[in-house]
């Protein structure tokens, strides 16, 4: 079970650039019972060799900027460890209300990606584009350590809306950069007892096929479809967990603040 949970957040995680993390996360809590803390910090272990599997297949494609890569994974550890940390104090409740909203928010943004390209007015060797890719690699890693995840949407929106960067070239950056900052927190989820080892060699199996596959064939089929089919998937995911969250009785807002 764990190797075709990791299998499938593989496939779509390479498929548009993520670390997987928003499929992985609630398959785990759903299918093997595995606390949200917990499935969080095993989830950014995980992602790890995603982003490393997932970059490869797009290197090959010659769709990676590794300048690009290096910016966003140097920023993004910094606040990888600072999320990760903060993860530890939150109870299960709001953890679970915390990812839901940012599954919501990565759909939005899978679904304005065609219409960021036509925003990007810096770029790359500018340094305010430099400036603005640092900005999104510290806020990404804080939310890779906090909510188990490698970020990549966010990655990936920042390069087109700063950089005018191309789709294929952005996931394929993102992918690449993700690694640090999802090793970083990865090893404070460790510290703090939120990794069940037991499951890793299944999950780590299944998402370095599936990332790779995913990235292979992410240059072969429709972007536009696998982006709805996507974001539809993780709309119903972030509802799901919202609804399903436990608020105390004086909480009633949707997200948190």
């Amino acid at each position: 079970m764990s190797f075709l949970i990791g299998l499938i957040a593989g496939l779509f995680g390479g498929l548009v650039g993520l670390g997987g993390g928003v499929v992985m996360i609630p398959l785990m809590t759903r299918l093997l019972g595995i606390p949200q803390a917990s499935a969080h910090g095993t989830s950014l272990a995980v992602v790890v060799f995603a982003g490393l599997s997932g970059a490869w297949a797009y290197a090959l494609e010659g769709a990676v900027d590794f300048t690009a890569a290096l910016i966003l994974a140097v920023t993004a550890s910094l606040t990888a460890r600072l999320g990760a940390r903060h993860c530890a104090s939150l109870p299960e409740w709001k953890l679970k209300r915390y990812f839901g909203c940012v599954l919501l928010a990565v759909a939005a943004l899978l679904a304005a990606k065609p219409y960021l390209g036509a925003m990007a007015v810096m770029s790359l060797t500018g340094a305010p584009a430099i400036a603005a890719l640092a900005a999104t690699g510290l806020a990404t890693g804080f939310i890779a350590g906090l909510l188990g995840i490698g970020g990549g949407a966010f990655l990936i929106a920042g390069m087109v809306l700063f950089v005018g960067m191309g789709q294929h070239v952005a996931q394929g950056s993102s992918l690449l950069s993700m690694f640090p900052a999802a090793a970083v927190g990865s090893w404070t989820h460790w510290r703090h007892g939120n990794v069940v080892t037991r499951i890793l060699p299944g999950l780590a199996t299944g998402i370095i096929i599936g990332a790779f596959l995913g990235g292979i064939a992410a240059n072969h089929m429709p972007e536009q479809t696998l982006r709805i089919i996507f974001a539809v998937m993780l709309i119903w995911l972030g509802v799901d967990l919202i609804r399903k969250s436990r608020l105390p009785d004086n909480d009633t807002a949707s997200c948190p603040r």
